[in-house]
């Protein structure tokens, strides 16, 4: 027996929503029989999904609010890191796929590279101008054009 049925839920109402107390929806079920449930961690995020079907998900966050790992029942698995700033700097799934990134101090990503073997690299490039080397036993002072 469903919630549903057990509540006597007149779907000509439409479909049928619980809360808990604080607003996160943890139960919805359709006319058809099916439904979803879910659980949340203390701070509101969507830790545990499960569906009528079998087929269930489930999350885990950083003290941020940002997903840092995410599973489900296809055996499908994905893990990120983020930077202080909140920026994804890394990727990796079950599909053996993965990326890292780097952020300026604005917030711009200033290199992005893949498991694919993509590479964008925008990162400053630091300048020798100025700098004195040695050949042979003579100094130079390098200067850049």
């Amino acid at each position: 027996m469903t919630v549903a049925q057990l509540l006597k839920h007149d779907f000509s109402k439409g479909v049928l929503d619980l809360y808990d107390s604080n607003g996160n929806k943890i139960y919805s079920e359709y006319s058809n029989g099916y439904w979803s449930k879910s659980d949340y961690d203390s701070n509101g995020n969507r830790i545990y999904q499960e569906f009528s079907d079998g087929t269930w998900c489930k999350r885990d966050y950083d003290s941020n609010g940002n997903q840092i790992y995410y599973e489900d029942s296809t055996e499908y698995w994905c893990k990120r890191d983020y930077d202080a700033n909140g920026n994804e700097i890394y990727f990796e799934n079950s599909d053996e796929f993965w990326s890292k990134c780097e952020f300026d101090t604005n917030g711009n990503r200033i290199y992005f590279e893949n498991s694919d073997g993509k590479i964008i690299d925008k990162r400053p490039k630091k300048s020798c101008n100025g700098k004195v080397v040695e050949i042979d036993g003579k100094k130079y002072k390098l200067s850049e054009v």
